[in-house]
């Protein structure tokens, strides 16, 4: 618990410059709605692992797990991401993981991903239209602390 105080602590102090990092950065040929064998939001290499972003709307997730959307869930999409060793090519699928989503409004949203089926994963609210900044924190196994960051839009 006291390593991710620690590491949420880090991703607040990096969030800013990290921010205009993923402004730069533009991402809006990507569309909602990907499903787990869909185009990627995101890749990217960081220190040996690759880590492979998806998002995809929380309609399309219940349906492809073949389940009807609950009444009262105001998250509006499914961020997941998977990380691979670029070496060896396996699933890297301990550690932990947190990520802040900046919206068009600039209102904020920090969660930490929970583990599931090879994936980290969590809900997130990105309703409005527009350009949304990711921001990931992540600690493997191995204890090195990376990160990423891109820009999402939803159209």
């Amino acid at each position: 618990m006291k390593k991710m105080t620690v590491l949420i602590a880090a991703l607040f102090a990096l969030a800013a410059p990290l921010a205009s990092y993923a402004m730069e950065h533009d991402h809006s040929s990507h569309t909602p709605g990907m499903t787990h064998s869909g185009n990627a939001a995101h890749e990217e290499v960081v220190d040996g692992v690759k880590a492979t972003f998806m998002v995809q709307t929380m309609a399309d997730a219940m349906k492809a797990m073949g389940m009807e959307m609950p009444k009262g869930v105001k998250e509006t999409h499914h961020l997941h991401v998977e990380f691979k060793d670029i070496k060896s090519g396996k699933a890297l699928t301990s550690g932990e993981v947190s990520v802040k989503i900046q919206g068009p409004d600039k209102k904020e949203s920090v969660k930490d991903l929970m583990g599931m089926q090879g994936h980290f994963g969590a809900d997130f609210d990105m309703a409005k239209k527009g350009k949304y900044g990711v921001m990931c924190k992540f600690k493997l196994a191995d204890g090195k602390i990376r990160s990423a960051k891109f820009m999402y839009t939803v159209k």
